[in-house]
């Protein structure tokens, strides 16, 4: 299926960037200023800015509450960014409609970035923020997902298997979009690195200057943690939707993760949709055919796993 029209059109208006490496700084400040005001975002019940004291030092969260937060669920969300870009600002508008399609208390992020903060401090965070919701949020028992787009898919897929390795059981369900899980970007590895190589906004030859800020900082590709796709043993995961775009690079290491979980035993759904790129569900939710992956996502985390049905 050819690009969705509007998606087109936005990326045949984009500037060329600018000649010369990557400037961190800039690149956040622009982010920041595309950021709409608190009046026109979705009106929620209660939005929070809290700290979370993690083992690893404090984190800010913002903590959203939904009109029908009446389910005793939690839902932790982790921002994409490639790992230095991105912030609670950002991605406010994901972390609302999560909260307002899932019924769930939402708890975003706010982590250390690459690369001030150099690998695992982002990923620690990320961990240390889920335990602190298990302990202080989320009812005994009830649903704690944990879900990320992008690089943050990466940090929940990781995190998911930090909690197996500590039997913290606490994770129901994981939601994974169009994330970024194999850190060797040789561009033989997946065919839609080749596939969708320029043109949809996200460009394979900018996978690697785009994470080479991560990288540089001590995280090694070959760690499972770092590119959860190399974990060995991927049994007893918590069970997983994942969700990609037909015309992303990373579109077939997302399913083949998804393939790899089923082999293992996982309760997964993978959920490819057609027409879109990299980035629709931060960039594009205002398409119907986009915001439907807030709603999938939703319909996955509000039914019972075979893991909370045994309890």
């Amino acid at each position: 299926m050819t690009l969705h029209p509007e998606i087109a059109k936005v990326l045949r208006s984009l500037p060329e960037p600018p000649p010369g490496p990557l400037d961190p700084a800039a690149m956040r400040a622009a982010e920041e200023a595309q950021v709409p005001p608190p009046e026109e975002r979705l009106p929620l019940p209660a939005v929070e800015d809290v700290t979370a004291p993690t083992p690893w030092g404090d984190v800010p969260v913002r903590i959203y509450t939904p009109a029908a937060a009446d389910s005793g669920g939690a839902l932790v969300y982790v921002h994409g960014g490639a790992f230095f870009l991105g912030s609670l600002n950002t991605h406010d508008h994901v972390a609302r409609s999560l909260a307002k399609e899932t019924g769930h208390t939402v708890v975003a992020v706010g982590y250390r970035l690459a690369p001030e903060s150099a690998y695992p401090a982002g990923l620690r965070d990320c961990y240390g923020v889920v335990r602190w919701v298990a302990e202080n949020i989320a009812e005994p028992g009830g649903t704690l997902a944990i879900a990320g787009d992008s690089s943050g898919g990466n940090f929940a897929a990781a995190v998911a298997a930090m909690a197996h390795d500590d039997e913290f059981d606490a994770i129901t369900h994981q939601v994974l979009f169009y994330p970024s899980l194999d850190l060797d970007f040789a561009v033989d590895r997946y065919p839609s690195l080749q596939e969708n190589a320029e043109g949809y906004g996200l460009e394979t030859a900018g996978l690697a200057p785009f994470n080479a800020f991560y990288l540089g900082s001590g995280a090694d590709p070959d760690d499972p943690l770092v590119s959860p796709i190399k974990r060995a043993d991927l049994a007893r995961l918590p069970p997983a939707l994942i969700i990609t775009a037909e015309h992303d690079p990373l579109r077939d290491e997302g399913e083949l993760y998804g393939l790899r979980l089923r082999q293992a035993g996982v309760d997964v759904t993978v959920s490819r949709y057609p027409g879109v790129n990299h980035g629709f569900v931060v960039n594009f939710p205002w398409i119907p055919d986009c915001y439907r992956a807030f709603q999938e996502a939703a319909a996955f985390v509000n039914r019972r796993s075979p893991v909370e049905a045994g309890r």
